[in-house]
């Protein structure tokens, strides 16, 4: 429904008047929405975040064979920060919810794991590129079933078929009558629940954050050169964006890391030999 000027201001805002300059600025301006995230292809089907995902692969390829090609006792800065990554990777993210029998071949898994998720992340913050690619679901969603056939083949292997199937849908103990019950909800979450979860978390937090953050930046461009007084408040907005790139840095972090460590859960949880 179109809306008019003096409508619009209502009873006691005149025209010319602050209050009328505000409902104004309001109504003209548009906030950002998912086209945000819609990208035209740059050649044939690829898009920005595909090139992204394709770059985030190749550096950290990089990165590695860069940093480990000369191994020291006393490591440089790249070599540092290698082990870091790997110490952090063996000991949280495997070893300790793995379990010490079955861990190490995993360690090279949720390394790259929590490393991909982190640099895509990262890209949201990063000039030139100022995009999360993990805030396209298809992303997160492919690397939520690779996490899935990893750890259903890791059960398999250990278990066998049948035996994985009883272990990862029946705890021992289970009174017979209520066991069809707990069978359905453990294939409801070992199954569904699992990989879903594990996608839609880095995937919300990364499309909410890009959309907070272009909205500050959108904001306070549209109040500074708004041509009213409130003008006054686009410095306020700009803040806000540069305090919540600071919060954003920190939540695309944790989020690889919780991307890998529940990998690693996930995985723990198929090899164990308790339910």
């Amino acid at each position: 429904m179109a809306i008019s000027r003096s409508s619009a201001q209502g009873p006691g805002a005149p025209e010319g008047s602050p209050l009328g300059e505000f409902v104004l600025a309001a109504e003209e301006f548009t906030p950002p929405g998912v086209g945000t995230f819609v990208y035209p292809p740059i050649f044939g089907e690829v898009t920005k975040p595909i090139v992204q995902a394709v770059l985030a692969a190749v550096l950290l390829i990089v990165f590695f064979l860069m940093a480990t090609r000369r191994l020291a006792m006393v490591p440089g800065r790249g070599q540092f920060a290698v082990e870091y990554l790997y110490t952090m990777a063996r000991n949280t993210m495997a070893r300790d919810q793995i379990g010490g029998n079955d861990f190490k071949p995993f360690i090279p898994l949720v390394l790259g794991l929590f490393s991909f998720v982190l640099v895509n992340n990262l890209f949201g913050i990063i000039p030139f590129f100022q995009f999360p690619t993990m805030s396209r679901i298809g992303f997160p969603i492919a690397l939520a079933l690779f996490v899935y056939v990893t750890y259903h083949y890791a059960g398999f292997r250990k278990h066998g078929l049948a035996g994985y199937l009883k272990h990862a849908t029946l705890p021992p103990g289970v009174p017979i009558f209520i066991a069809p019950l707990i069978v359905v909800i453990e294939v409801f979450q070992k199954f569904i629940m699992q990989p879903l979860s594990l996608a839609l978390r880095v995937f919300a937090a990364m499309f909410a954050g890009h959309l907070i953050l272009v909205l500050a930046v959108v904001g306070g461009e549209f109040l500074l050169f708004s041509g009213s007084f409130l003008v006054v408040a686009s410095p306020i907005a700009f803040l806000f964006a540069i305090a919540f790139t600071f919060l954003e840095v920190l939540v695309m972090i944790i989020q690889a890391y919780v991307f890998a460590l529940l990998a690693g859960v996930y995985i723990g949880a198929a090899v164990s030999t308790e339910h």
